[in-house]
């Protein structure tokens, strides 16, 4: 059978760039070398595109930057492919794109809509559900229309910080009791997120959010359970098995996802109740579904200790994809190993270019 041509795409300008250069590493380590010829495409942190012909751990440790070439992935639907600066006669025509890339410039619909413009298939959903579900408060949004149960919320902005920073905390104040979570709105991996206990806390929380972007969110704190749930199909998706996330921090950070060598832990599958388990997965369907989701996404959700009520967190459409990721390692316990995962993830992405093409 004949081989797919298939670009890995990583890097990016956000500040999930290392945690791309994971999940990259760990695909191209994995996926099945008969089935796939593979493109390797890094994007720097500036913005500059590359294509990488090294060995894998040249990604994680960054050296591909300093070892690849140039290149131009262009919008004209007749290339399908990339071609090198340095020899622009050389065409690469690809079958199809794995955009492993987090948060802003990646995950959040610009990408997708550049492989729209190609009229190349890609992994992951679409330009709409990408950029709703990267801008949480969108997403809010939706969920809140669509019925799924939320905990309370406000939005904020930087200028508003900026201009008025007692204003603001005042209003947040008189909308909560502390503590309260504060994160940038279009981010991912636990990145600018803190918990604040108090009015200083609370200010500084809005400094670090602020950071990240220019449209910040405000959460009421939950006593829940971590509960998260993959869910992976096109017009009929399907939910994993549910994982319970125990983590060795406050609340689940970036540290505690990359940094604490192992020391939280993932409950595979969370031990819940029958019935707890099956209202959580559907919901996370209806969290899919409501976003227009395709491929892939991980949704969150927590579960309070005393009440038992669920509350939906939010959608990842392009959840860390590393061995030790909590996606993967969901569908690995539902029998699904993270190589054929992969191949499920190309399939759907062919499928679903195939019927928007009829």
């Amino acid at each position: 059978m004949k081989k797919l041509r298939m670009a890995v795409l990583f890097g990016g300008r956000s500040g999930e760039h290392e945690v791309s250069l994971a999940s990259a590493s760990s695909i191209i380590e994995n996926i099945d070398r008969d089935k796939y010829d593979l493109y390797l495409i890094g994007i720097t942190k500036d913005g500059h595109w590359r294509y990488y012909e090294g060995q894998v751990e040249g990604i994680r440790t960054g050296q591909w930057e300093k070892d690849s070439k140039a290149l131009v992935f262009p919008g004209d639907p007749a290339y399908k492919g990339f071609f090198l600066m340095e020899n622009p006669q050389k065409i690469y025509h690809v079958d199809v794109v794995f955009p492993v890339l987090h948060g802003p410039y990646g995950e959040d619909g610009t990408l997708q809509g550049l492989f729209e413009l190609a009229n190349i298939p890609y992994v992951g959903c679409d330009v709409l559900s990408s950029s709703t579900g990267m801008d949480k408060l969108t997403a809010k949004a939706i969920f809140s229309h669509e019925g799924l149960p939320q905990g309370e919320y406000l939005g904020v902005y930087r200028h508003e910080i900026n201009e008025n920073p007692d204003g603001v905390i005042d209003i947040i104040e008189d909308s909560f009791v502390y503590p309260v979570f504060v994160k940038p709105a279009n981010m991912g991996s636990s990145v600018g997120i803190s918990k604040a206990k108090d009015r200083k806390g609370l200010l500084e929380a809005l400094d670090i959010a602020a950071r990240y972007d220019e449209k910040i969110i405000v959460e009421e704190f939950i006593d829940g359970r971590e509960i998260e749930c993959a869910v992976l199909g096109n017009y009929d998706p399907k939910a994993s098995v549910l994982g319970e996330i125990i983590p060795s921090e406050e609340f689940y950070d970036y540290h505690a996802k990359y940094e604490d060598g192992g020391e939280s832990q993932l409950l595979i599958p969370a031990p819940l109740p029958t019935d707890k388990n099956e209202e959580i997965r559907d919901l996370a369907i209806k969290a899919y579904k409501a976003l227009g989701c395709s491929g892939l996404a991980r949704v969150d959700f927590f579960l309070h200790r005393q009440t038992g009520k669920v509350y939906l967190n939010e959608v990842n459409t392009m959840p860390g994809f590393t061995q030790i990721s909590m996606y993967p390692k969901l569908w690995e316990a539902a029998g699904i190993p993270y190589p054929e995962l992969i191949n499920s993830l190309v399939r759907l992405a062919l499928d679903r270019f195939k019927m928007k093409h009829i």
